[in-house]
């Protein structure tokens, strides 16, 4: 919904099944469209009593990119959102549009949409009214504003349910009007607080793609946080993985899954295996598997025991008698089946393996598992005590 909108708007709730979405060509962007802004976060910090949700974080947005913020709960990406709506105010740091501190300007001046998790429409105005009423704020002409509201929610197909009200939408179709009305106003910044998380499974890929589309047919900067790596790496031009306040790495999706920068953002973002390793030659080398290959992020750590890190199709395994593993179970996926091996004694991975070659990899075959000559991440080895963080 637009910034620029009562607090009762953002307050107010609908109800409704969420339904099949139909996924129509939108049409073109309306004639003038406005182009996105740059968005630019300093050093933002903030705290609430002795819990510091923000601490240093900086960001910059190009005009028209679509960055998404992942991370844990309690990470501080919806802190930082809300600060750039104006929601909130950071104690340091400043939120630059296009170059100009906006941190002293009320929420409804700053020009953005924003769109929450929970649809915020009025139950007692139509589809196209709720569209609208940004426009009507802003003194917008009826006959203008009517036909503004018609076109966005033309482009998110549901001309057909302009005069429906919200408890006659499913909840796809809810959070399609709560998506135009935020679009309606033109919006230099567009901002998402995990507007599909209410959605079922179907829907939420429907919506996500619908919104990818339309925001590169408006080219409407957007910020969108989400705790659904799915979610984020699909849609996002670029995805920032946040912990404790800070961004651990801001990157395209291939990038950040790849190669991700710290131990953090490589067990955050998808599945990964530790698999134990002996860290050698200064830190430039390890050796884990019986095979020895350079170690990437080794140079400041000391020789010894690591675990190093890798991707479950990044390990190689075939039947082997006499092999290093044995098969803890497998996993159909289609073309695809995930593996589970135990390896030198407690240590489990997973491994995706083409269904096709996976005939001899029953539970309790004998099979070699090795990691490809490639530079590998390594982290300090963990304790038993230790646990992997987990998305919210």
């Amino acid at each position: 919904m637009a910034t620029d909108a009562t607090h009762d708007a953002a307050s107010a709730r609908s109800s409704g099944a969420a339904g099949q979405i139909a996924a129509p060509a939108a049409p073109a962007a309306p004639a003038g469209a406005r182009e996105g802004a740059a968005v630019s976060l300093r050093s933002l910090s903030r705290s609430f009593g002795q819990v510091r949700a923000l601490d240093g974080m900086s960001l910059d947005i190009a005009p028209g990119e679509l960055v998404a913020l992942l991370g844990p709960s309690g990470c501080g990406k919806t802190t930082a959102l809300r600060i750039v709506a104006g929601f909130e105010s950071a104690d340091a740091g400043q939120v630059l549009i296009s170059g100009k501190d906006v941190s002293g300007i009320p929420a409804a001046r700053r020009d953005m949409g924003m769109v929450f998790q929970s649809y915020s429409l009025f139950p007692n105005m139509s589809a196209l009214d709720n569209v609208a009423f940004g426009l009507r704020m802003r003194k917008i002409a009826g006959a203008r504003r009517k036909q503004r509201a018609a076109e966005l929610l033309d482009m998110v197909g549901l001309a057909a349910q302009a005069r429906q009200h919200p408890h006659q939408l499913s909840g796809g179709q809810q959070q399609r009007v709560a998506l135009a009305r935020a679009l309606a106003i033109e919006p230099r910044v567009l901002l998402l607080d995990e507007p599909l998380s209410a959605l079922d499974a179907q829907v939420r890929v429907q919506l996500r793609e619908q919104i990818r589309a339309l925001q590169r047919r408006l080219g409407t900067t957007t910020l969108f946080v989400t705790h659904d790596q799915e979610e984020a790496l699909s849609i996002s031009d670029r995805v920032g993985v946040m912990r404790s306040g800070r961004l651990e790495q801001v990157a395209e999706p291939p990038v950040l899954y790849s190669r991700p920068a710290t131990a953090f953002v490589a067990e955050f973002v998808g599945t990964m295996n530790r698999v134990p390793g002996e860290l050698t030659a200064g830190g430039a080398q390890v050796t884990a598997l019986g095979t020895t290959v350079p170690a990437h992020d080794g140079h400041n750590a000391a020789d010894g025991p690591v675990d190093v890190l890798v991707r479950p199709e990044g390990l190689a395994v075939t039947a082997a008698g006499d092999g290093n593993g044995i098969v803890t179970a497998r996993t159909f996926r289609g073309a695809v089946t995930r593996v589970s091996v135990l390896i030198s004694g407690e240590t489990e991975v997973r491994i995706d393996v083409p269904t096709a070659d996976t005939a001899a990899m029953t539970p309790g075959a004998a099979v070699q598992v090795t990691l490809p000559p490639a530079p590998a991440l390594v982290a300090p080895r963990r304790t038993a005590g230790d646990a992997p963080v987990l998305a919210d």
